[in-house]
């Protein structure tokens, strides 16, 4: 779309008419303008999945493993292939931006949201996000690179003040950013809701420079949803929408800014004309409003619905998604630690333990904006089950009760009217008639229809109690909220917000619980209700948990399964109310009695393998006497399928740690997400991840990088070229690096080089990495890894000069298998460019 073309189409607005468009129609749409042949574009959360414009239940999503498990696997092609699937997915649902990839670090273990990152490095950052952008895009979608910048924390997130030093700043948490614009062309980035040194992001000068400027960037710039607070700074500032709407800073109060003089048209003109070019490029522009228009409030229809057994398929590619899914577990999974245990032998095996909860229920995703409702949920438990087949016997033992209450649901558990599993939604009105009724599967209601009138939704259900003893029972929201178990009141009373975080407010709001005896066989009617209000947000849950069973009968239960069985399996990991977006975590230990349900276990068993279900660190105290340990991540909904995969050696894990792990959070040189005064510091600089390890002369538990598969390696030699392709701007030089596989097994292995700089004029970190490649090879085989290290790996930031640098000198280039195993080292001479300092287009790959 040309210049000339969004000029002609900004003649036919006027002022009142382009501010209308500056602003969300409604929560996930921007607003159509008939006189410009404009439909409203619809944006839909992701990473994991693409939700669509309402969170029902019935309107199910692919789920992808987190981005903590793409991050690990260090493949960018299986990562754009992965963004070809969000964009089917986007498509199928009438959607035309996805809100991913979330390219933020981590930069401290204890980040809540840890598992929406990639990584606590820049540059594999950069180079996973970038590919999953170009996946989306190719496909008509667009994808959006948040949250813009230095947002790596939960933490009064709404309010901190993330105070960096400028050169920290651009060669660190503005590089994945950078790369999604330049590498990627992505056509929106999204601000965070923080500040950074002081000024809030949606009116920061960082959106124009070095975003729009020296960078090229010209797509949409959007607000995270509610992070406008001010009319006239955010306006003059480079933001280009502001989202949710209607209601908005940036409606009346903007009009009459321009009015009054205060906010150029110019400016305003190019906030409408980034719009458009990328409603060009989604397609909505010349479509049908009536094509895209927002659903009324009321009952889904059955062809609104996603039908789940029909996957979307990104054009030309033969793999099914589900299969696609099931490859990408495998592909993410880290082996950290392995005795010869691993992989099982199915022929060998009799019996097999499979011990704890997330065996049978497994973590598939992290907690806040970014759920979906998965089309199904391969569990671990069903999958090696199916897997061994009827000759081996295979006995679970939960173990210790863990985590809050489930949502109410499942076995046992009816609809009051039809009597289906599951419960009855319906909203009333002041005099409390029904304004809407309907079945739903759980007890957790994000967004109910919320017809004209709407004053309380209740959820209700009639549960078959399969124990008897003090149930537990919860209502979550705020406002007045009440719950009954067959008249008997549990829960009644008006419970106020506290907080204004919408992950919070509108997705996972605190719930209170009551107890109540119930009789094993007899059926009783569960009733909660929740008064509508202005800012009581839009989610309603309903919990139920029968009494939890005795803690040292069910690590004895456990025990005794693995004991009398060939192997064990030990499923552990975090819990909702550990890892999620909205609030940060205050410890990496496993929640309840599961560090001891392992060491019970591997005491009773010498072949046992703990799988970890989480998306971030955790202490694992035991992991020295562990036969093998296994990071499954959160790993989507295809779990079960390919954890078995793994487990049995129908598929190597082929994941590397994409973030240090520290042995216990003491450990961590950098931990701090909570601010001081406001203001949260980040004094160490550019020395996260593994360069903090590596500058404080610490050892980690795993180093970045690490990981092992099913065969085994020899680092043989290392060499450089400076010969590069001219065409190639990017790359600077080349590592050749020789390895052989000296295991039984074909395999892959993720070649790593490290840049020192030893002597340098100016701060650096002791390495840094550079680059990376994959490579495969038989038993017995050698094979060469070509390593292309970018011209950025070799710039620094001068705020003096305020441009980028390559200092000339001697660079040692290291290789290996992780930033801790390094064998072969080499060394490089950079000359004296005499360029100068450089910014955007002036000097080649950057």
């Amino acid at each position: 779309m040309t210049q000339e073309e969004i000029a002609q189409l900004l003649d036919k607005l006027d002022p009142r008419q382009k501010v209308r468009l500056l602003t969300g129609a409604t929560t996930w749409r921007t607003a159509d303008e008939p006189a410009v042949g404009l439909a409203g574009m619809t944006m839909s959360d992701g990473p994991a999945g693409v939700r669509g414009e309402s969170w029902d239940e019935r309107n199910t999503s692919a789920l992808l493993p987190s981005a903590s498990a793409v991050g690990a696997m260090w493949d960018e092609d299986l990562a754009e292939r992965l963004g070809g699937l969000l964009a089917a997915e986007a498509r199928a649902k009438g959607v035309d931006v996805v809100l991913a990839p979330t390219l933020n670090l981590h930069r401290s273990p204890l980040g809540g949201r840890h598992f929406e990152c990639y990584s606590e490095d820049p540059e594999l950052t950069a180079r996973t996000g970038a590919a999953l952008i170009r996946g989306i895009q190719a496909h008509g979608v667009a994808a959006t690179a948040k949250h813009y910048v230095a947002n790596d924390s939960e933490t009064d997130r709404l309010t901190v003040s993330v105070d960096l030093d400028e050169r920290t700043l651009r060669e660190v948490y503005l590089l994945p950013f950078e790369a999604a614009v330049r590498a990627a062309g992505v056509r929106v980035v999204m601000c965070g809701y923080n500040a950074v040194n002081g000024t809030t992001l949606a009116e920061s000068p960082l959106l124009a420079r070095p975003l729009k400027e020296e960078w090229g960037f010209d797509g949409v710039l959007v607000s995270d949803w509610g992070a406008v607070r001010s009319t006239v700074p955010a306006a003059l500032a480079a933001l280009d929408l502001a989202m949710p709407g209607p209601e908005s800073p940036w409606a009346d109060d903007l009009v009459r800014a321009i009015e009054d003089g205060h906010v150029p048209m110019a400016a305003i003109d190019d906030k409408v004309a980034r719009l458009l070019r990328l409603a060009y490029r989604v397609g909505a522009l010349h479509r049908a409003p009536s094509a895209t228009t927002t659903r009324l409030p009321g009952p889904v229809k059955p062809a609104e619905v996603a039908n789940p057994a029909e996957y979307p398929r990104p054009a030309g590619d033969p793999e099914a998604p589900e299969t696609l899914l099931r490859r990408a577990v495998a592909a993410g999974c880290v082996l950290l630690g392995n005795r010869g245990v691993l992989p099982l032998d199915p022929a060998t095996l009799t019996s097999l333990a499979v011990i704890g909860a997330q065996a049978a229920d497994p973590r598939v995703q992290g907690g806040g904006s970014a759920g979906v409702h998965p089309r199904h949920v391969s569990t671990p438990l069903d999958a090696l089950r199916d897997a061994l087949g009827p000759t081996v016997r295979l006995a679970h033992a939960p173990g210790p009760a863990l985590g809050a209450p489930p949502f109410l649901g499942g076995p046992g558990c009816q609809d009051p009217r039809d009597g289906r599993t599951g419960a009855l939604l319906r909203v009333l009105d002041a005099d409390g008639a029904e304004l809407y009724a309907g079945h739903r599967e759980s007890g957790r209601q994000i967004e109910p229809p919320l017809p004209a009138g709407a004053h309380t939704v209740e959820i209700s259900a009639r549960l078959l109690p399969g124990v008897g003893g003090a149930w537990t029972f919860g209502v979550g929201g705020f406002g007045r909220m009440s719950l009954t178990v067959d008249g008997t009141p549990l829960v009644d009373g008006v419970f106020p917000r506290e907080t204004d975080d919408p992950a919070v407010v509108h997705v996972n709001p605190p719930s209170r619980y009551g107890e109540i005896a119930l009789t094993e066989g007899r059926a009783v009617t569960v009733v909660a209700r929740r008064e509508l209000a202005d800012g009581t947000g839009r989610a309603t849950l309903v919990t139920a948990a029968p009494p939890r069973p005795d803690r040292a009968d069910a690590l004895a239960d456990a025990v005794d399964a693995a004991r009398a069985a060939d192997a064990a399996v030990v499923f552990v990991g975090t819990t909702q109310d550990s890892e999620s977006e909205g609030h940060d975590r205050t410890t990496l230990a496993l929640p309840g009695d599961q560090d001891e349900l392992v060491r019970a276990v591997i005491a009773a068993q010498p072949r046992t393998v703990v799988v970890v279900n989480s998306g971030g660190p955790v202490e694992m105290p035991w992991r020295r006497e562990a036969p093998a340990v296994l990071l499954a991540w959160f790993p989507g909904q295809e779990a079960g399928a390919g954890l078995a995969d793994v487990l049995f050696g129908a598929a190597e894990p082929g994941g590397r740690l994409p973030t240090t792990w520290p042995a216990a959070l003491a450990d961590a040189p950098v931990r701090a997400t909570r601010p001081v005064d406001g203001v949260l510091r980040y004094a160490e600089g550019p020395h996260i991840g593994h360069r903090a390890w590596l500058r404080e002369h610490r050892t980690p538990a795993y180093w970045f990088g690490h990981g092992l598969g099913y065969t085994t390696w020899a680092y043989e030699s290392s060499s450089v070229d400076l010969a590069v392709d001219t065409a190639d701007e990017e790359t600077a030089f080349t590592v050749s690096v020789r390895l052989r596989n000296t295991g039984g097994r074909p395999g892959r292995e993720v070649v790593q080089v490290y840049l020192a700089r030893p002597g340098s004029t100016v701060e650096r970190p002791v390495r840094w990495l550079a680059g990376y490649a994959p490579v495969e090879a038989c038993p017995g085989e050698t094979v060469t890894a070509a390593v292309r290290v970018p011209h950025r790996a070799l710039h620094h930031w001068s705020p003096q000069e305020k441009g980028w640098f390559t200092e000339p000198g001697t660079y040692e280039v290291h290789a290996g298998s992780s930033a801790g195993r390094l064998p072969l080292t080499a060394s490089v001479e950079i000359r004296d460019t005499g360029a100068g300092p450089f910014v955007g287009e002036r000097f080649p790959g950057r």
